[in-house]
């Protein structure tokens, strides 16, 4: 889950070198920090978080099949 949200969030912003995704968290809760250089947050936030909510439900999709919980915060 890690790498696909680096993954994506990498072809989205104008700086991918700066993209960092640290995981929290053990068992089945896994919390998923997103982080990016501070020109790029908007990018990866979309209009009225469309971008952000889309890049939750696809990391939960892929948790659930694992059967895990993820939760993903984007920080700046």
């Amino acid at each position: 889950m890690k790498e696909l949200l680096e993954y994506i969030a990498k072809a989205l912003v104008d700086e991918p070198d700066k993209v960092e995704v640290n995981e929290v968290g053990e068992g089945r809760s896994i919390i998923l920090q997103l982080k990016v250089s501070e020109t790029d947050v908007g990018k990866v936030i979309g209009k009225k978080g469309r971008i952000a909510n889309a890049l939750r439900v696809i990391i939960k999709a892929v948790a659930t099949k694992n059967g895990k919980v993820a939760i993903v915060q984007i920080i700046d």
